[in-house]
């Protein structure tokens, strides 16, 4: 493929994305004010400011330090030859689920690796700390966290070799799909259990966000929810139920001490609390004495 045509799929998706984010962004902030899922433990100019900023970072040092975005590298793996379905031979519908369905799998893979590589999961806690979960929420990640992750997107596109298309779309769609599911929205039960034996829901996916570590780490999907089924990491409900669960990590509840300035340095200076999945955890520490 030509420059042109790399450079044209690259804008495309940007812009396209910009404007999803926009009208979904509005769209979630509307309904956690008309029908809220919880009550906020903590004030949401503070927490929506550091949060907003975070985001804005991350924009930036993506925009700088990456050359090819994902739809781009997709349209120059094609033209190389590059990854398992360019040799694809079956029909292109087919080939575009495909690719949906393994990009989708590598994001949880991805994100199952922050909880178990402990200096990954000092990056990830940043997001964990949030001491409520809402629309924001879901754009809260360490900038460090989101160059990690973006050289993981974009080595799996180069693995996958999916087709530009179905890169642009899923990466829309995971941006939409973040949002929506931290979102501190109601959903009727029935719609609810419609939705999630494929998609993550809200519901399921505030158990991730639970401060009761066995809670914490479950639910590690963000798209579809066949994932956690399938690899035994799904809890469809916390124990205390929705209402009474807390969110957040133990060891942070103090809001005061989750300034961005703070945040920005917290993988360095973080109790990381036993939350990883190798790490003790006073839940594991208890259990093992009752022995």
């Amino acid at each position: 493929m030509t420059e042109q045509l790399m450079s044209f799929f690259q804008f495309s998706e940007a812009a396209v994305r910009m404007t999803v984010f926009i009208i979904l962004f509005a769209a979630m902030a509307v309904w956690e004010i008309a029908a809220p899922r919880r009550a906020l433990a903590t004030g949401r100019a503070g927490r929506w400011f550091s949060n907003l900023v975070i985001v804005f970072i991350n924009t930036i040092l993506v925009r700088v330090i990456f050359p090819v975005m994902p739809v781009a590298l997709a349209v120059a793996a094609g033209a190389r030859g590059w990854g398992l379905l360019n040799g694809f031979n079956g029909p292109s519908w087919l080939e575009f689920v495909i690719a949906l369905v393994l990009l989708d799998l590598s994001v949880y893979l991805q994100h199952v690796m922050y909880h178990v590589l402990p200096p990954l999961w000092r990056l990830h806690l940043v997001h964990h700390a949030d001491l409520d979960v809402d629309v924001t929420t879901g754009l809260r990640y360490h900038p460090v966290e989101i160059i990690i992750s973006f050289m993981a997107r974009l080595s799996a596109v180069a693995v996958i070799g999916p087709d530009p298309l179905a890169v642009a779309v899923y990466e829309i769609a995971l941006n939409g799909m973040l949002m929506f599911d931290h979102g501190n929205v109601r959903l009727p039960a029935g719609a609810d259990g419609i939705l999630r034996s494929v998609f993550v829901t809200p519901e399921m996916h505030r158990v991730h966000h639970s401060a009761v570590i066995r809670e914490t780490n479950s639910n590690f999907g963000f798209i579809l929810s066949w994932w956690d089924r399938f690899f035994g990491t799904y809890r469809p409900l916390p124990a205390a139920g929705h209402e009474g669960m807390g969110t957040g990590l133990r060891q942070y509840r103090d809001e005061s001490g989750l300034s961005l300035p703070r945040l920005l340095v917290l993988p360095v200076v973080a109790d990381p609390g036993g939350y990883d999945i190798n790490g003790p955890g006073p839940e594991k520490s208890s259990a093992a004495s009752e022995k």
